[in-house]
């Protein structure tokens, strides 16, 4: 039985629940894509997955199913690798949960000017105010979106932020993958 509390609205249960399964993998783990299905669909269309995915007829109708992707391709940019990926119709939308290190807004004066990507990182990396977070953000085809946030310091299911503007960017990236 899951552990994910009871929400909202369908798609911040499936970022929950996205969410539970991620922390439940620990931390230090790649990026994890996922399709998001209407769950009294695909019971409807596909008897035998969700019997696979434990979608008996007592749990409730109405909600989306997280069915994970394969992996990403090592050595492809997150952005570039989204921009390839189209979606059948069956899917209502989609989400990802991936690891990056934070600094707070104070640090941003902080940057030094002028470093490539990979010394920008590694000045990250080496920033004392640093945050290791896992961020999982899902958007539906009608462009609703829902993130939640969790801090590896406070990496308790109590701990982890929601809300639909938290990863802007992408949430974005993961809408255009629905653009026709």
């Amino acid at each position: 039985m899951s552990n994910t509390p009871m929400a909202a609205n369908p798609l911040t249960r499936a970022v929950l629940e996205i969410d539970e399964y991620a922390s439940g993998l620990g931390w230090d783990q790649p990026a994890r894509l996922f399709a998001l299905v209407d769950t009294a669909r695909l019971r409807v269309q596909e008897p035998g997955l969700a019997a696979q995915l434990g979608l008996g007829d007592e749990q409730e109708s109405t909600g989306l199913t997280p069915i994970e992707q394969d992996e990403l391709p090592t050595g492809k940019q997150l952005d570039e690798f989204l921009g390839t990926i189209a979606w059948p119709d069956a899917v209502a939308g989609c989400a990802l949960t991936v690891e990056r290190l934070m600094l707070p807004p104070s640090a941003e004066a902080q940057v030094p000017q002028g470093l490539s990507d990979a010394k920008l990182a590694k000045w990250v990396a080496e920033h004392p105010d640093r945050q290791e977070v896992r961020m999982t953000v899902a958007v539906l085809r009608d462009g609703t979106r829902e993130s939640a946030l969790r801090l590896r310091e406070k990496d308790t299911p109590t701990e982890v932020l929601t809300g639909p503007d938290l990863v802007p960017g992408l949430a974005e990236a993961l809408t255009a993958t629905f653009a026709d």
